[in-house]
């Protein structure tokens, strides 16, 4: 594992071109009501993971029916953009409206899903290496799938094409000069799983721990923590050793291309930050932690153990505060509360 100081903590931008996350909670919750599923998530005290006074895991694998935290993105995006075409939005408020991501995971069930809930028509761009289950599941949301490149990288190039090429809207979760507003109000849709957390919990915590894939979590969260409990929590972000996106932008003082093997944290795998998720990091976050592989699968059963069964993307947050030395580093011992948050179910 190797821990980075945040030097840029309390500070300005690493990317002038993007903004901080939103942390505006006023209009989630009432949109997000068009879905059915749509009910507060667990926040479940597995203390026995650690010898801590409290673990308090924040379990995302029921929320709106779709299996993660996901859900809570592009659903929203499309319910923002129904609600603004419609006062009284329906199955047919987005008709002929078409929307196109690449997935690898629970985001195109997010885009399709939305999707269908208000008319439109989702395009998900899948890698050929991706699961025909997984491509099955697609398809049962309503979901046109296409296979396209050997990775997510080429799916995403060829998703983009195709918006231009078809006057789509593409909904990426993920932010990058040029593309800013869509993934803004997407991340907006994740305050509400910090707000009901934050509700939950019965005292602050001394520890927070956030995994990270582009950052779209983390950011949205730590920045909602910043403004719910000011300076008191201390903020990690974990990120799988081999795609340290975030860390190495922190360590660079600027975004930066992460390149690496694969990981097992395959929804973490990501070589390259969003720029609204860095900006909000930068600012917010305490700490930026990698951890191996096998830190985070030899874990798994004993996170399973306390009936919280998830993937090694889904667990990793709760992984790493489950290590000795990591809670050597950050001074975690019997008196420490730790919150985390189990993002999808097992597949």
């Amino acid at each position: 594992m190797e821990l980075l100081k945040n030097r840029f903590r309390g500070g300005g931008k690493l990317a002038d071109n993007a903004p901080y996350p939103s942390v505006d909670e006023t209009r989630v919750e009432v949109l997000l009501r068009h879905f059915e599923g749509d009910v507060t998530t667990p926040l479940i005290d597995a203390e026995g993971l650690a010898d801590v006074d409290a673990f308090w895991i924040k379990d995302e694998r029921g929320r709106m029916g779709l299996g993660s935290f996901k859900a809570l993105g592009a659903a929203y995006v499309i319910a923002r953009q129904a609600a603004e075409a419609s006062e009284t939005p329906d199955n047919e408020t987005l008709k002929g409206r078409t929307y196109v991501t690449a997935s690898a995971g629970n985001h195109g069930i997010s885009v399709a899903s939305g999707a269908r809930m208000f008319g439109a028509q989702a395009v998900v761009y899948i890698a050929e290496t991706v699961p025909e289950a997984f491509e099955g599941r697609l398809a049962s949301f309503g979901a046109k799938v296409v296979r396209a490149g050997v990775d997510y990288a080429a799916s995403m190039e060829a998703a983009a094409s195709a918006a231009t090429d078809n006057d789509w809207t593409l909904l990426s979760d993920s932010s990058w000069d040029g593309y800013i507003d869509l993934p803004y109000t997407l991340m907006e849709g994740y305050v509400q799983m910090a707000r009901e957390a934050v509700e939950q919990c019965p005292v602050v915590p001394t520890h927070v721990f956030l995994q990270a894939g582009v950052g779209g979590l983390a950011g949205a969260v730590a920045a909602y923590v910043r403004k719910a409990w000011g300076d008191a929590p201390r903020v990690i972000v974990v990120e799988p050793q081999a795609a340290p996106a975030l860390q190495a932008s922190i360590k660079a003082g600027a975004c930066t291309f992460a390149d690496g093997p694969d990981s097992i944290m395959g929804r973490l795998d990501c070589k390259e930050p969003s720029l609204i998720a860095l900006n909000g990091l930068a600012r917010d976050a305490d700490d930026f932690l990698t951890v191996n592989d096998e830190d985070v699968q030899s874990r798994l059963a004993q996170i399973a153990s306390a009936d919280l069964a998830t993937t090694a993307s889904g667990g990793a947050g709760i992984a790493a505060a489950m290590m000795h030395d990591v809670q050597a580093a950050l001074e975690i011992g019997p008196e420490s509360r730790i919150l985390c948050f189990l993002s999808e179910v097992p597949e």
